[in-house]
């Protein structure tokens, strides 16, 4: 009888060591799975995939964002985990194979609006995790919106056309010949961040050659210049410090200058959060390809004696509404109101940004490192369209600057260019 108490007491002890080591490893599961959301939101944000899944006052990665392009209306995808009209029925292979080859898990063609020549790099560790971590959002029940494409556009088949001339699959192989963290950069840059969908020319297909990548353009539809990454003489990093890089991505002010229009929203969704390692890498790969470039030959389509008067009415209005943020001779008060003189923005062969700032004004991005920005107001209920060309031909030609004039119907034109 005594046995069979200490055998029933045995069992008893062995029964509670497994319910307590099923409960650590439950538990260790639980952690690992935390752990493997938490790095997808992470990831998440570095893709920025809020800034096209979610609309306008609309839920999280719900879709329905609409993105005008020069083929027509383009609607942005349901990607919450909705069994019916989001991604709820898929598996990690289907959204992998999505951010991948740029095919729906049916094999069904996607418009290259989304940037899957550059998601194909990401890794499939970080996918699956980027899928662990949308699985776990609220489910938004919300149909996808049909997209309004002009002929022959709507035809999906022309995709494979644009897939052949424009479209490498392939995951991130790092260059053994540089360091880990500038691997790391490329990584982001090229993969996650696609920064060479805006800072890349577009050409009449929608497409960017090789060739051209970071060379810099104009944004279909938005009338930004995004510019090039490559060339000092417009926002090549070459001789910006690694402090002044990392400023600009994580608070969206450095000493060098401030960042409006759309790459404020990019460093207000995405860059903003990104940890010190992953924003320092990014500065190291965007340093390490930008090439010295001559400074270019000052020229000008207008008239020598109408650029002269431009600018002789450019100072005028630029001491009575500029120079007392900007300095009287363009040096400004950086970080908040970034210097004009020897200012790369300002001097690139493109003028729509300058342009557009003094019409327009805007704000940097709120961040955590600079949660109450100073911004700049608009000026074209104040200033003429020959004000406008006036001061922005004055400032891109004054204290050294090797900009050119701009004309009054430059500044005309872009009055009408969308805020958004």
């Amino acid at each position: 009888m005594m046995g069979f108490k200490l055998s029933i007491k045995l069992l008893s002890i062995k029964l509670l060591a497994i319910a307590a080591f099923t409960t650590a490893a439950a538990a260790q599961e639980k952690d690992k799975t935390g752990d493997i959301i938490a790095r997808g939101e992470y990831l998440a944000r570095a893709g920025d995939c809020t800034a096209c899944h979610t609309a306008p006052e609309g839920r999280l990665f719900a879709g329905g964002r609409a993105m005008p392009t020069p083929f027509g209306t383009l609607y942005t995808s349901n990607i919450t985990p909705d069994p019916e009209t989001g991604i709820g029925k898929w598996r990690a292979d289907d959204f992998y194979k999505t951010m991948h080859s740029g095919r729906f898990p049916d094999g069904g063609l996607i418009y290259p609006a989304m940037p899957f020549a550059s998601y194909t790099k990401v890794t499939r560790a970080d996918s699956d995790a980027i899928f662990a971590y949308l699985r776990s959002i609220a489910p938004v029940n919300q149909k996808n919106k049909p997209h309004e494409l002009r002929f022959p556009y709507d035809n999906r088949q022309l995709i494979l056309g644009w897939r052949t001339l424009f479209f490498s699959e392939g995951e991130f192989k790092p260059d053994p010949k540089k360091s880990a963290e500038w691997n790391r950069g490329a990584y982001l840059v090229e993969g996650l961040g696609h920064c060479g969908m805006c800072h890349s020319p577009i050409n009449a297909l929608g497409g960017t050659s090789q060739s051209d990548a970071f060379k810099g353009g104009l944004i279909p539809m938005q009338n930004w210049y995004a510019p090039s990454l490559t060339s000092n003489r417009e926002a090549g990093l070459g001789d910006w410090s690694i402090k002044d890089i990392t400023d600009m991505l994580q608070t969206g002010v450095s000493m060098r200058g401030v960042v409006y229009g759309p790459m404020a929203e990019v460093v207000h969704n995405s860059l903003q959060y990104l940890d010190d390692a992953d924003t320092r890498a990014m500065a190291v790969y965007l340093k390490g390809i930008a090439e010295p470039s001559p400074p270019p030959a000052a020229s000008s389509a207008l008239p020598t004696s109408e650029s002269s008067l431009l600018i002789s009415l450019g100072k005028t209005v630029y001491d009575k509404n500029c120079a007392s943020c900007h300095g009287t001779q363009g040096e400004g008060k950086p970080p908040h109101w970034p210097p004009l003189a020897n200012n790369q923005s300002i001097e690139m062969q493109s003028a729509v940004n300058p342009i557009r700032m003094v019409l327009n004004g805007g704000y940097p991005p709120g961040t955590k490192g600079n949660p109450m920005p100073y911004g700049m107001p608009p000026f074209a209920g104040l200033l003429s369209d020959n004000e406008v060309a006036a001061v922005v031909s004055y400032i891109r030609t004054a204290w050294g600057n090797r900009g050119t004039p701009v004309s009054a119907r430059e500044a005309n034109e872009l009055r009408s260019a969308p805020l958004n």
